[in-house]
């Protein structure tokens, strides 16, 4: 499994916008694309937003960076200060399963 995180600061009060169009608008593209698992996207404060996207490879990540990327980070740049962040890993441990079903680990 591979994770990629995509680290936004948001323009002052615009962190729930930011949140809703990536529900609204990416998530459906996410879903189309080969190997995609799972979206988790965390809120910091008013400007803070991580989306944590995973994987069954890196390849598929790599792959929907390369091709569909940039049309994603456009619906939300003018809400955003600057250009997002991406970092990439692997996944070594999990149980976001747990999280779905509101379980302790």
């Amino acid at each position: 499994m591979f994770v990629r995180v995509v680290e936004v600061k948001t323009k002052p009060g615009n962190a729930r916008e930011v949140c809703s169009m990536l529900h609204e608008k990416v998530l459906s593209t996410l879903k189309a694309q080969t190997g995609f698992v799972d979206e988790i996207v965390l809120v910091s404060d008013a400007e803070g937003i991580l989306a944590l996207s995973f994987w069954k490879t890196r390849e598929d990540a790599e792959r929907y960076s390369h091709e569909d990327y940039a049309k994603v980070s456009d619906i939300i740049q003018h809400l955003v200060h600057s250009k997002p962040k991406v970092h990439a890993f692997d996944v070594e441990t999990s149980t976001c399963h747990k999280i779905a079903q509101g379980k302790a680990a």
